[in-house]
């Protein structure tokens, strides 16, 4: 039982992450309708850059403050630059276009800071904590404690704040929104430079843990976009619940199928999240879009 509970505790760490870039996936599909595969290696390059600026004598909290501002410009600047262009065009366009992203900013950190892995400031003390036989790291209860704070405040930006109710409203309907006054461009702009600052908060909390390189969020990317599945593509709280299941079941799995191993516990997450597309298509959280024709 101990094992299990322990299981569990490490894979809500590891699903926290998941769902952290599954809510920037969720974040930049609501509002564009478009998958940005590309979403991890821009994180990925932010998170370097905070790593420069550590690099560089600066404080940890001051580099990561200066990196999420940049991240959340470089959010805005690639939708404006490269994704608004071809924002009408055909979806296998659109794949491709993101497809590009993600090999263009693995290539562009490949070329600025090489393929050694580097250690990233610890975000957390490396002590912890025992409570009936379960471990508790400071670094586990910290993560979770992040998403936390991230969930609540993006919830509190799209209830509560003006600028919330544009970008729920540009989502939603465009063409309606233009005709209200608000800025739909600008408020789709706003969404991917969200999205970006998202994206980066789950890269520096994952690159304490794997070492920084740039292929270290690639297979977060994986798990990301199982999490968002599941959870459904068009609900935030989808994702965040996806990313916390996919990380538990991991954890148990690859612990109680041993025959799985390491090599094949990416399966788990898949496995379960078609499972669960088989019996609702549109995820735990999602709703089913109708087209009126």
């Amino acid at each position: 039982m101990q094992l299990l509970m322990q299981q569990i505790v490490d894979g809500l760490a590891a699903g926290a992450i998941y769902a952290a870039l599954a809510l920037a996936l969720v974040l930049i599909f609501g509002a564009t309708r478009i998958v940005n595969f590309g979403q991890s290696e821009i994180a990925t390059f932010c998170a370097f850059l905070a790593w420069q600026l550590c690099e560089l004598g600066v404080a940890v909290p001051l580099a990561l403050a200066v990196s999420a501002v940049l991240a959340f410009v470089l959010g805005a600047a690639v939708f404006q630059l490269v994704v608004r262009p071809v924002s009408r065009a055909s979806v296998e366009t659109v794949v491709v276009i993101t497809l590009g992203l993600f090999l263009s900013f693995q290539a562009l950190c490949l070329w600025l800071w090489g393929a050694d892995q580097r250690t990233f400031p610890a975000l957390f003390p490396a002590g912890g904590w025992t409570l009936a036989g379960v471990r508790l790291t400071a670094y586990n209860l910290g993560v979770l404690g992040v998403l936390c704070a991230l969930a609540l405040s993006l919830a509190a930006l799209f209830r509560f704040t003006r600028l919330g109710l544009g970008l729920r409203a540009a989502a939603a309907d465009a063409d309606k929104s233009t005709i209200v006054g608000i800025r739909v461009e600008l408020m789709l702009m706003l969404g991917w430079g969200l999205a970006s600052v998202v994206g980066f908060v789950a890269a520096v909390l994952v690159a304490p843990r794997l070492f920084l390189s740039p292929i270290m969020m690639a297979p977060v990317l994986v798990y990301a976009l199982a999490a968002a599945t599941l959870g459904g593509w068009t609900s935030a709280i989808g994702a965040v619940v996806g990313g916390l299941l996919i990380g538990v079941a991991e954890s148990v799995g690859a612990t109680f199928l041993p025959f799985i191993g390491s090599e094949l516990r990416l399966l788990i997450p898949l496995a379960l999240t078609l499972a669960v597309l088989l019996l609702r298509p549109q995820g735990l959280f999602g709703q089913t879009m109708a087209v009126r024709v």
